[in-house]
């Protein structure tokens, strides 16, 4: 099993930037991929960014692609989400969540992963 704990959320002016991250301990070597997940008051959780930790393969939702950056440091088992440009509808709550299935198929869907995080809320003001 391993335990994921995400840092990094707070308050910033719509513009700025933020850098989450997902401190990862356990049994990290069973799991393929690391993705990043936000849920905003009132709406369904949502994918934002996905890594293959196997491959070091991307892959953003259209709403952030270009603003956002998915990262890993192998050394600190930390999996980083840079956020640039944010706007006001970036605020939401912000999960880390890994999977073991090394299949791609469904890694933008938040039921085939198996671990997730306690989340870090994350508030772009306008």
């Amino acid at each position: 099993q391993v335990q994921l704990v995400e840092s990094g959320g707070g308050l910033v002016q719509a513009g700025g930037s933020l850098r989450l991250s997902c401190a990862a301990s356990g049994r990290t070597l069973s799991y393929y991929y690391v993705g990043w997940f936000r849920q905003a008051p009132g709406k369904e959780r949502e994918f934002v960014a996905v890594l293959s930790l196997s491959g070091g393969v991307t892959y953003y939702a259209d709403a952030v692609k270009g603003r956002f950056t998915i990262s890993r440091d192998n050394a600190k088992n930390t999996v980083y989400l840079q956020m640039n440009d944010l706007k006001p509808e970036d605020t939401a709550v912000y999960y880390c969540a890994a999977r073991t299935g090394s299949s791609p198929f469904g890694v933008i869907t938040g039921a085939s992963y198996d671990t997730w995080g306690q989340g870090t809320q994350v508030t772009v003001s306008s």
